[in-house]
């Protein structure tokens, strides 16, 4: 894809700033730490039971210049949840949640009262194992999704795509977020109070891949803010295409009838004529509607001279919102995923940043919506999450993105663009 030479491997400040963790912080295992408030389900309330380890090589107390991070790190034990990984960061201000079994999702991010997630009808978290992703109609993934934030691909992120004699090819958002990581770690730089959980999940099929996903999930101390750090690389020696989109999915207390995605828009469109029906309302969140059919879009947005954009989901009322910031040199196109169905059938919006359109995987590769990667070549994504709980937070977070507005003007489709829904 075009734009992705300049970004192959390149270091964030946030990259750089972990690097070099201090080396006060030698040994985690011999820090104790506090049992952590216990893991609740959105959609139900209901308590996942956890053994959370004592020899564990990232649990522990980080002191560090502007606070002190706890982690802690367990394993669920019962129902479709047991055998899953789970690290707990504490940064003071915030607990995030991360599933290194499901790809290094996030789960949840907790800061003060305010979840931020949502209440999928799946009972997760769902072991991978018992995630029917070859499912004969591709659909198997949905069986396992409930995070806040899941990768999709590394191979393919769309649509299921069968071959010419009927089989499963690519499954719905391919397969980095039901692989586990390993290789779990810690980064720690005291002077500037970040932290990182660091996991390497590979996706590998004889004769035909070897993409690995190497994942930082980075915190401050004292600060609500997640950074997703992620490197793919093609270890093979043939080149390689590979495709990434973050799926951040966000519901009620967020969510509500009047709620609005705030984005930078220079190009929109709808996905289909579904999507088409609602175009002026494209951005309004109704309340929960049973039977409500999903809405797609598809955008491109204005970013600032280096690259950075950003966009929100704004509560009805302005007193909340999660922002999401992102570098279109590598990932260069937003979906907005509008789920507003009935509460109990997952009353959600996704905001998803990506390396393409989530159309089927031989549709995106004719357009070149596919990352070109040659052996032992990378590509660095990364995406900021944003839980902002005052009106003064979720202020400034929109006066950042009304300044990209005023660089564009805006573009809105009213039927799908056929260069983008193929």
């Amino acid at each position: 894809m075009k734009g992705y030479k300049n970004a192959i491997v390149e270091y964030s400040a946030v990259c750089e700033a972990l690097a070099a963790p201090d080396p006060l912080i030698t040994d985690p295992t011999i820090m104790t730490a506090p049992t952590p408030s216990p893991l609740r389900r959105l959609y139900d309330r209901s308590l996942v039971s956890v053994r959370w380890l004592t020899d564990s090589p990232v649990a522990g107390e980080y002191p560090t210049a502007l606070g002190t991070i706890v982690v802690h790190h367990g394993e669920m034990l019962s129902g479709k949840s047991a055998g899953v990984e789970v690290c707990v960061i504490d940064t003071g201000t915030a607990q995030v949640v991360v599933l290194p079994s499901r790809g290094m999702a996030v789960w949840q991010i907790r800061t003060g009262d305010i979840d931020f997630g949502w209440r999928s009808p799946v009972d997760g978290p769902v072991n991978p194992s018992l995630v029917p992703i070859h499912d004969p109609d591709g659909l198997g993934w949905l069986e396992g999704f409930d995070e806040l934030v899941v990768r999709c691909g590394l191979e393919s992120n769309g649509a299921p795509e069968k071959d010419e004699a009927g089989f499963l090819r690519y499954p719905l958002h391919g397969r980095i977020g039901n692989l586990p990581a390993t290789s779990l770690g810690v980064e720690v730089n005291v002077a500037s109070g970040q932290l990182a959980i660091v996991g390497d999940c590979v996706e590998s099929k004889l004769f035909f891949k070897r993409l690995r996903l190497r994942s930082r999930v980075a915190v401050t101390a004292q600060s609500a803010a997640v950074h997703l750090i992620d490197e793919v690389t093609n270890e093979l020696s043939s080149p390689a295409t590979a495709q990434m989109l973050y799926h951040i999915n966000i519901g009620a207390p967020i969510l509500g009838e009047a709620a609005a995605v705030v984005a930078p828009i220079a190009r929109l469109a709808p996905k289909n004529e579904l999507s088409a029906g609602e175009i002026d309302q494209w951005n309004r969140m109704p309340g929960p509607q049973s039977g409500y059919a999903e809405r797609v879009y598809f955008a491109q947005l204005s970013a600032d001279d280096d690259g950075k954009t950003a966009a929100m989901l704004r509560s009805a009322d302005g007193a909340t919102g999660l922002g999401v910031s992102f570098d279109i040199s590598t990932l260069p196109y937003f979906i907005l995923w509008k789920n507003t169905a009935a509460e109990a059938d997952g009353y959600v919006v996704g905001l998803e940043p990506a390396t393409n359109f989530p159309n089927a995987r031989s549709q995106e590769t004719a357009k070149d919506r596919v990352v070109r990667l040659q052996p032992g070549q990378s590509v660095k994504f990364h995406v900021t999450l944003h839980p902002l709980v005052t009106e003064s937070e979720v202020a400034e977070f929109q006066s950042r993105i009304d300044a990209l507005a005023e660089r564009v003007e805006p573009e809105v489709l009213r039927e799908a663009d056929p260069n983008w829904s193929v």
